[in-house]
């Protein structure tokens, strides 16, 4: 019982650690010469995430309630930590698109769904294939998770400090941060207590489970094309260089191509042909094209890209080594 308790709380640390790196570093954001901001992010990245899967796995929900925390954890960092959601300066995002109940609506589509995956899904994911014998448990016990919710609200009190040195004299408008905390409360229990939970046993295998390196390459294609398609890079002030109304287009595009891909791997996970090679597959592919987007888009230099590819082959190294204790 020690034993398995060091290693849940190991694998915490794991997932905390690695779940910055995941969401920001791989892709760019900050740039490798300025990782020591990964410092500040790990409280409500790290302590954040692990809350969301003792949460998810004390209730016995699976994946869908997982996406759904993740959004809810989105709206928090976006919403009122960073406050970036509603903010007319921020990063210049107000102009991506038109601001809709003044919400920047093209960044709002863009960072909640990554969120859900790239800060919350695809750590947990990853942390479950390598420490599989814990992947259906808590990692911690009772005083575990109070810790894990107090870090993760003294990290959003945090990024909301620092958020005020780059966004200086922005306040959300308290009807839209009644709003966030609405939207985070109803996530919340849709997953917690409405998502219903996973079978026991999966259906049958069908003949319509891709193999591994067809995963890898469609996952590939949903994540390079999403951050494509809202994300403007190359000069661009307008997501996918649309002008004015043409806007509308990427983002519809983005959504679709969203609700596809979750469709199709709803199907294909719920049964029995789904490995722990496949789930690999999936996240390797997600996360080697969003670092190929985050060299093309988010570097500054020459210097910069060059840092970043090089920390997409140590990442791809990593995934590898993964995949031979997988197989």
């Amino acid at each position: 019982m020690v034993t398995s308790r060091a290693r849940g709380r190991w694998a915490a640390l794991l997932l905390a650690g690695l779940t910055p790196v995941v969401a920001e570093l791989t892709l760019g954001n900050p740039p490798l010469r300025q990782a020591w901001l990964l410092l500040l992010w790990v409280p409500i990245y790290g302590a954040g995430t692990v809350l969301i899967r003792e949460l998810v796995r004390r209730t016995g929900r699976g994946w869908p309630a997982v996406l759904l925390l993740g959004a809810a954890y989105g709206i928090v960092e976006e919403g009122p930590a960073l406050q970036a959601l509603t903010s007319p300066t921020i990063y210049g995002v107000a102009g991506w698109a038109p601001r809709i109940l003044g919400l920047n609506s093209a960044y709002t589509e863009l960072n909640i769904p990554y969120h859900a995956v790239f800060s919350v899904a695809l750590p947990i994911l990853l942390v479950d294939l390598t420490v599989p014998a814990l992947r259906r448990r808590p990692y911690l016990g009772r005083a575990g998770l109070v810790v894990a919710g107090v870090v993760f609200v003294l990290g959003a009190l945090l990024l909301r400090w620092t958020t005020a040195f780059i966004d200086p004299g922005y306040q959300a408008p308290p009807a839209a941060q009644a709003a966030f905390v609405l939207a985070i409360v109803v996530l919340a229990v849709l997953a917690l207590r409405i998502v219903p939970r996973p079978p026991d046993l999966p259906a049958a295998a069908p003949r319509t489970v891709p193999a591994p390196p067809v995963v890898a390459c469609l996952a590939g294609v949903v994540a390079f094309g999403y951050l494509a398609l809202l994300f403007p890079f190359g000069g661009a002030r307008h997501p996918a260089f649309t002008q004015g109304g043409w806007v509308v287009v990427p983002m519809v595009a983005a959504a679709l191509l969203a609700v596809v891909a979750g469709v199709l791997l709803r199907r294909w996970t719920a049964h029995a042909g789904w490995r722990d090679r496949h789930s690999l597959a999936l996240a390797g592919g997600a996360l080697v094209t969003h670092t190929a987007f985050g060299v093309i888009a988010n570097g500054e230099n020459a210097t910069d890209r060059v840092s970043l590819a090089a920390l997409g082959l140590v990442m791809i190294g990593l995934l590898a080594l993964l995949a031979r204790r997988t197989r």
